[in-house]
């Protein structure tokens, strides 16, 4: 089901869900101008098509102890994919990084790491990330402060860009 083929109410169900995904059927039917049972079965499609990949809480870190919040900017020696894949499974199993994102240019993957405290993460730092295999240089960022943190994506962007097409 490419974009083009979600209509009108399949994209206010995914705003919806985006900005509240606890919301009940009726409730979520009510926002979007239809009955409870043809939005359910809209949901279950938009999930099956992997237009909605999951439901989470939204928990603070620093709630549960997790003071530090750290961008690591990884480079690789090879970029040959066997060790690109190598490393994306390695970051896979570091509970500490929460984000692990392949980029192109100087540096091949920007990590989001999570830590209680600058010392646990730098123990993650010295003992697991540069000492992984294939990592040439690890240049990290303390994050000071966030200013936005939205998740998904602008559906009034898509709104404007499918009323220009049309």
């Amino acid at each position: 089901m490419p974009t083009s083929r979600l209509d009108d109410i399949d994209r206010k169900i995914l705003a919806e869900l985006q900005a509240d995904g606890r919301m009940t059927n009726v409730e979520l039917a009510k926002r979007v101008g239809i009955s409870a049972p043809p939005c359910l079965r809209r949901v279950r499609t938009l999930e099956e098509a992997g237009y909605i990949r999951g439901y989470h809480a939204d928990v603070n870190p620093r709630e549960l102890g997790f003071e530090v919040q750290v961008f690591a900017m990884v480079r690789l020696h090879s970029q040959a994919e066997s060790d690109l894949s190598a490393f994306e499974a390695r970051c896979r199993d570091w509970p500490l990084v929460r984000e692990c994102h392949m980029l192109n240019g100087e540096i091949d993957f920007v990590l989001k790491c999570v830590a209680p405290d600058l010392s646990s993460f730098q123990s993650f730092l010295t003992g697991e990330l540069t000492a992984a295999d294939n990592v040439a240089s690890v240049k990290t960022s303390l994050v000071i402060r966030c200013a936005k943190d939205d998740p998904g994506v602008p559906f009034d962007v898509l709104e404007e860009r499918i009323s220009k097409l049309a």
